[in-house]
């Protein structure tokens, strides 16, 4: 991995017809799973929980919290730095909603995902694991 990199949890949410929960954050172009960066002390389920509540103003389900590895990309919207995420498939306990500095979110097909613009992370592994779920 080159370029500086920045430690986050992400959350790959699926509804029903199994597609993907993206957001974009306020000042940025590309969509991408909601999460973010790790608060020191925290593990990275205590951050991927406070995270989707700030971000979403919902909570996660705690036994629907399944680790779907550590993946590395280039960071979407920092250029020349890269992301170390810890990914989590979750199901969160209510409809979720833009807050905080999310703009817009959007359900994606992956199969099919369209015109929108995806962080690379976003576009592979996340888009992956769903196609096969």
């Amino acid at each position: 991995m080159t370029g500086p990199v920045i430690r986050i949890v992400a959350a790959v949410v699926l509804d029903d017809r199994n597609h993907v929960l993206v957001v974009r954050k306020r000042g940025t172009t590309a969509f991408m799973q909601p999460g973010g960066k790790l608060e020191p002390g925290e593990t990275p389920v205590q951050a991927l929980h406070r995270e989707i509540r700030e971000e979403l103003g919902v909570g996660v389900v705690e036994a629907s919290v399944i680790p779907l590895g550590h993946h590395d990309a280039a960071a979407a919207n920092e250029p020349g730095h890269r992301v170390a995420a810890d990914l989590f498939r979750v199901r969160l306990d209510g409809p979720p909603r833009p807050a905080a500095e999310i703009a817009e979110m959007a359900w994606v097909d992956p199969h099919a995902p369209g015109d929108i613009e995806l962080a690379p992370l976003t576009l592979d592994p996340v888009l992956e694991f769903a196609r096969v779920s």
